[in-house]
């Protein structure tokens, strides 16, 4: 069971982040000018489109998943991405239809950004609950690593094409081949969620009548589950958005078109670093057992505001002085080195993440209570973050000055997490709660 959601929670992050896997790929292809930061500005504005939309998604199937259950929302939200991506594999480029190839790249962004807004937030409410009250950190930290895993996956799949195929071929067609293994990726996930079990919290729930029709109404109106909205959506949502799109996305976009290393170089540093984080967010969930969600987490948000801009200064110096694509040189393990550090600084935040989401709500308001802030921050704060950072390193002429973007949101979600987040770590998830 918890394989299945898992396989489908993965399946999403593999669709939605391929886009930013090939951010760099589909400016040119689909954005074409005579100035390449204007099509990747363009492009990473389309990646940021999927995200924006992502609250309206947890908005509408978040407030489905709180009436007619958990189970039915996961069919839908799966079906509606895995077909929006198959779809981007078949999209004619601008050179084909003009206008219309970003017009329809971008429509279908706004499908798979529905989507994402009700799978993701959603799962973690699911197997939050399946987990029971002993270890529950430890346990959900798994699902946190379906997105790292849907970048490797993306990641390891271009590396393997541009490794095969001349630039030609890869411009050509090879770029719509991850798209394409999404089809068989969807069979097999709709395959596994149709075996998937209701919760028991909402069963607990319909035998009870304690479901409400306007439930996402109802969070609003309640003082204290729309403070507990606005600290999981500054504090713990936004700022593990910002680690996560500057720790596993902006990295590679900064090493390519900043640092101007291989594309091939940096595909390889993604993966090992990807790798890496995988034991820390289960150690991070691990810890945040044994010692309490909020320290964990508010040790991420300080590490971050604090090695972010140094990190990218080091990346930059590094990788302007490697002398050719050797990833196991000086320069290029330090570079390893300090992208391995970002993760771990990631995984101390979004490692006991997924407890967090179900534990900061009663169980009838949950999955629409967490839902919303977790996508509105993902979307807004995260999903635009590199553009954001793009625009203003281009803006202001510096290669890291947007970074003080991340650097300062995380600095003022550590000090309101300080002195505001409750302790949620021993909270039961029945409807007494």
């Amino acid at each position: 069971m918890a394989i299945a959601a898992c396989f489908g929670t993965f399946l999403e992050w593999y669709d939605f982040l391929t886009f930013a896997t090939l951010a760099v790929v589909f400016g040119p292809l689909f954005f074409p000018s005579s100035d390449p930061n204007t099509g990747l500005l363009a492009s990473l504005a389309t990646f940021g489109v999927g995200m924006v939309v992502r609250p309206i998604g947890s908005a509408l199937f978040g407030s489905m998943g709180d009436r007619i259950g958990r189970k039915p929302v996961f069919m839908i939200t799966i079906a509606l991405m895995g077909i929006a991506t198959v779809s981007v594999g078949f999209l004619p480029t601008y050179a084909q239809t003009g206008i219309w190839a970003p017009i329809l790249l971008v429509s279908l962004r706004l499908l798979q950004g529905l989507s994402a807004g009700g799978e993701i937030g959603g799962s973690a409410v699911y197997l939050t609950e399946h987990a029971g009250d002993t270890n529950r950190g430890f346990k959900t930290s798994f699902l946190q690593l379906m997105g790292p895993l849907g970048i490797l996956v993306s990641t390891l799949q271009i590396t393997l094409l541009r490794s095969n195929l001349s630039p030609e071929e890869f411009l050509s067609w090879g770029w719509r081949v991850p798209f394409w293994v999404s089809l068989g990726l969807l069979i097999i996930a709709i395959q596994a969620r149709r075996a998937l079990e209701e919760t028991p919290v909402f069963l607990e729930l319909s035998s009870s009548n304690q479901k409400t029709e306007s439930q996402l109404v109802h969070n609003f109106k309640d003082p204290e589950i729309r403070k507990r909205m606005f600290l999981l959506f500054f504090c713990v949502s936004s700022s593990g958005a910002i680690l996560f799109f500057c720790v596993q996305v902006y990295t590679s976009i900064f090493l390519k078109t900043e640092v101007k290393l291989p594309a091939e170089l940096v595909d390889m540093l993604t993966i090992y670093s990807t790798l890496a984080l995988f034991p820390l967010t289960i150690f991070a969930g691990w810890l945040s057992d044994k010692i309490g969600r909020k320290p964990v987490i508010l040790s991420g948000l300080v590490l971050g505001a604090i090695f972010i801009q140094p990190a990218f200064y080091f990346l930059g110096t590094l990788g302007k002085s490697i002398s050719n694509s050797n990833l196991f040189n000086t320069e290029g393990m330090l570079i390893l080195g300090i992208l391995i550090g970002l993760s771990a600084i990631l995984a101390l935040v979004v490692g006991p993440q997924s407890a967090v989401l179900a534990e900061f709500f009663p169980a009838k308001s949950r999955n629409s209570a967490a839902t919303l802030p977790h996508n509105l921050a993902a979307g807004w704060i995260g999903g635009l973050l590199p553009f954001i950072v793009a625009w203003l390193n281009q803006t202001l002429n510096s290669s890291t000055a947007g970074l003080w973007y991340p650097t300062l949101f995380l600095m003022a979600g550590a000090i309101i997490g300080i002195i505001y987040i409750p302790e949620t770590l021993g909270n039961k998830l029945g409807i007494k709660i």
